[in-house]
Formats: C-alpha cells, sequence, structure tokens
C-alpha cells in the first residue's frame, strides 16, 4: 500500500528532473516513468471497478426549465 501512495510523488519528481534536462529522460528515468504510470492507471482502474469514483449529481436541464414555465 505505501507503494502505491508515493506513486504520484515519484512522478512528480521525476517530471521535474525531466523538465530540468531540457525536457529528456535517460533510459532509466523513462523506464521508472512508464512502470509508475501503469501502477497509477491500474490504480485509478481498481478504484472504477471497486465503485469507488465520485459520479457526481445528474442535474436535467430540461425538467428545471418545465418548472420554471
Amino acid at each position: 500500500m505505501d507503494e502505491t501512495l508515493n506513486v504520484l510523488h515519484h512522478m512528480q519528481d521525476l517530471r521535474k528532473i525531466w523538465k530540468n534536462q531540457d525536457f529528456r529522460y535517460t533510459k532509466e528515468q523513462k523506464e521508472q516513468y512508464e512502470m509508475l504510470l501503469q501502477a497509477r492507471r491500474e490504480r485509478v482502474a481498481s478504484f472504477y471497478e471497486n465503485d469507488r469514483v465520485f459520479k457526481g449529481p445528474r442535474i436535467v436541464k430540461e425538467k428545471e426549465v418545465e418548472k420554471e414555465e
């Protein structure tokens, strides 16, 4: 669980390094970033599978217009 919590921080650190290196990764940095990106995508996908994502209220504007009339 600790590893998944630090994924975003590691990705942000790598992006800062990437920016300081004239927007280029070394081969090792690129592999590490791609691994972290894949881990993040898997984590977000698990949130959707487990229905742990806020979908927000649905507001239908047509009904609001009918009520005003």
